[in-house]
């Protein structure tokens, strides 16, 4: 992976204008999405896209962030948890390049090794049903992986909010 990939400040020089930001959780079945506020302070799950093709699959994430006024993108990245990148990251980084042609919205890796445990564990403390649990855990998954990089942009220098 290139610095620039996963260099928050680098990513908050791309960010252009006032707006936010979208978490991307990538699975095999769905897809979760997350969405900050515009001060970048607080991500919230926002929805599951159950995938198809890669075409209506971005087509709907695109349209999502049309409408939510999203100005860049954090994509989450699963390393293996001895640091190492396996087939799953490999897909994560091909479904980024295809996407990076069909917009210009800057986007960036974000580490999301046990998101999803967290997530998981965060609804059984809530005591959420397993149907809802099942239902809202990719997007769960995505706003931790999205506040995570808020965390860390509220620290670049080139934080401006």
């Amino acid at each position: 992976m290139t610095e620039s990939e996963t260099d928050v400040d680098h990513f908050a020089r791309q960010l252009q204008g006032n707006g936010r930001l979208l978490g991307l959780d990538l699975g095999t079945k769905t897809i979760g999405l997350a969405i900050s506020d515009s001060r970048w302070m607080v991500a919230s799950p926002l929805h599951t896209v159950r995938r198809k093709k890669f075409t209506p699959d971005a087509n709907a994430m695109l349209e999502m962030a049309a409408k939510e006024g999203v100005v860049g993108l954090v994509i989450g990245l699963p390393y293996n948890m001895d640091g190492s990148e396996g087939a799953r990251a490999q897909a994560t980084r091909a479904f980024q390049r295809n996407l990076s042609g069909l917009s210009e919205l800057p986007m960036m890796f974000w580490d999301e090794r046990l998101s999803s445990f967290a997530a998981e564990q965060a609804m059984l403390e809530a005591d959420m049903s397993r149907k809802k649990r099942a239902k809202n855990v990719d997007q769960i998954a995505a706003a931790i992986i999205l506040q995570g990089c808020l965390d860390r942009l509220r620290e670049s220098p080139s934080y401006l909010r």
